[in-house]
């Protein structure tokens, strides 16, 4: 069985070690590492998931916001990435660490850029998200948010 604890309580390293086995070494050339230049995480909504002292999952969470067209700011938090060792994939843990960090963000507007057949049972589509661009290439479909997110064409950033 797993516990959830704040990311800060593991090593870096450890944590490290695992987005590249989930996501490979070159994970950092994704757009998604685009949005978070510059920024930390934010800890109180940054989990890891351990199982006999052993990392199995981790979940960070990040500052951005939506620079609208319109001349506003919109804050949101990027919630990503999601990862789960792969010996222990589909026994709840991404659920698990999912499930805390939107708790703790309470009405916090989220955004992601993942699959939506996964992230739709927490609340996450893509109505919002149709003008929204990154500083970067993404699949459309696959830019996704919930909460009180913003409706409006906008570019997305870190939010320092």
């Amino acid at each position: 069985m797993f516990e959830l604890v704040p990311l800060s309580d593991v090593y870096r390293d450890a944590v490290e070690h695992l987005l590249d086995r989930v996501f490979g070494a070159d994970r950092h050339a994704r757009t998604a590492y685009r949005l978070r230049e510059g920024v930390d995480a934010v800890p109180e909504l940054s989990f890891a998931a351990v199982e006999q002292g052993t990392l199995v999952g981790s979940i960070q969470c990040w500052p951005v916001a939506l620079a609208g067209d319109d001349g506003v700011t919109y804050p949101m938090i990027l919630v990503g990435p999601v990862a789960v060792s792969p010996e222990r994939q589909n026994v709840g843990i991404g659920r698990a660490l999912m499930g805390r960090a939107i708790a703790r963000a309470g009405e916090a507007p989220l955004m992601l850029i993942g699959d939506l057949d996964y992230y739709a049972q927490f609340g996450f589509d893509a109505s919002r998200t149709g003008g929204w661009r990154l500083p970067g290439p993404f699949a459309r479909e696959r830019l996704l948010a919930r909460g009180a997110a913003p409706d409006r064409p906008g570019m997305v950033g870190p939010h320092r």
